[in-house]
């Protein structure tokens, strides 16, 4: 690996992910889904919605090159940051080394045990890789309740999923799971030219603010298999999907009638609160 010794340091980009990139001869992993933040003017973006003070425990997920990690760390308590690929921790090592207030994981997301960071974080920033995006911030929703506030840059489409409402065609489970629990908005599309590579696909920035505490399992549950044969009527979908016994057509149809909703509605038609109230019929 080329070292910064080796190097004349004039011939190196003055942008910190691709001075590192040639400093650290980085190659982005396609299947990683491995997209730099190149534009450092996104940065303020950033740091404005995720609304940071001292105080704050930051949990950054995918540290990628380090260039977000070196922006966010002045401006709060402490910055834990995860990165999965181990051949980006050289970068990530040299662009936390004057950082004090720094931890650095390196492993998934998805299997790193996150209730046990110290100090515990806060708040969530994340520039995601697109294949994990939803499951990575509902994970974190679900296991770190005293995180408030959440600003992750995501796939537009993904983005749009969890922030989506009743009556829109993206409204599914993620985007019930998240609302029951957080305020969601897609704060701002991002050009794909912030990024190296650039992406085949469009970005956003998505905040979430929480409103409640996480949705319990039996909760999560429902609207899982609620979703899961959206085109069916809910009663239907949640037979098929195996849910609640072989009585469960018969239970959803009256819940759904003390509730004054269609017996054959659809899952899409139902409010994140309106799931919460179905599943205290269903436990009558």
């Amino acid at each position: 690996m080329t070292g910064i010794s080796e190097l004349d340091e004039n011939e190196l980009p003055v942008q910190p992910s691709l001075r590192r990139m040639r400093q650290f001869s980085v190659r982005p992993k396609h299947d990683l889904g491995q997209n730099f933040l190149i534009d450092s003017n996104i940065l303020g973006v950033i740091d404005r919605l995720a609304e940071l003070g001292p105080d704050d425990v930051v949990l950054e997920i995918g540290g990628g090159l380090g260039v977000l990690s070196e922006h966010l760390a002045p401006l709060c308590g402490h910055l834990h940051v995860i990165e999965l690929d181990r051949a980006l921790v050289p970068a990530l090592e040299d662009a936390l080394a004057q950082l004090e207030n720094t931890t650095l994981h390196v492993g998934d997301a998805m299997v790193l045990d996150l209730v046990e960071l110290s100090p515990a974080p806060t708040k969530v920033v994340a520039n995601l890789p697109y294949g994990i995006a939803a499951t990575v911030v509902l994970r974190t929703v679900e296991l770190l309740p005293q995180v408030t506030r959440w600003v992750a840059m995501m796939q537009r489409e993904v983005g749009e999923r969890l922030a989506a409402v009743v009556g829109d065609s993206a409204y599914g489970a993620p985007s019930v799971i998240a609302q029951l629990s957080c305020e969601v908005r897609v704060a701002r599309a991002v050009s794909r030219n912030v990024f190296h590579p650039v992406p085949n696909v469009d970005s956003v920035l998505v905040t979430l603010v929480r409103t409640g505490p996480p949705p319990p399992d039996d909760l999560r549950a429902l609207v899982r298999a609620a979703f899961a044969h959206r085109r069916k009527a809910l009663p239907r979908s949640l037979a098929t999907a195996g849910y609640g016994g072989n009585e469960i057509r018969d239970r959803a149809r009256s819940a759904l009638e003390a509730m004054g909703l269609p017996l054959d509605v659809r899952a899409e038609r139902l409010s994140p609160d309106q799931f919460r109230e179905l599943l205290g019929e269903l436990s009558k």
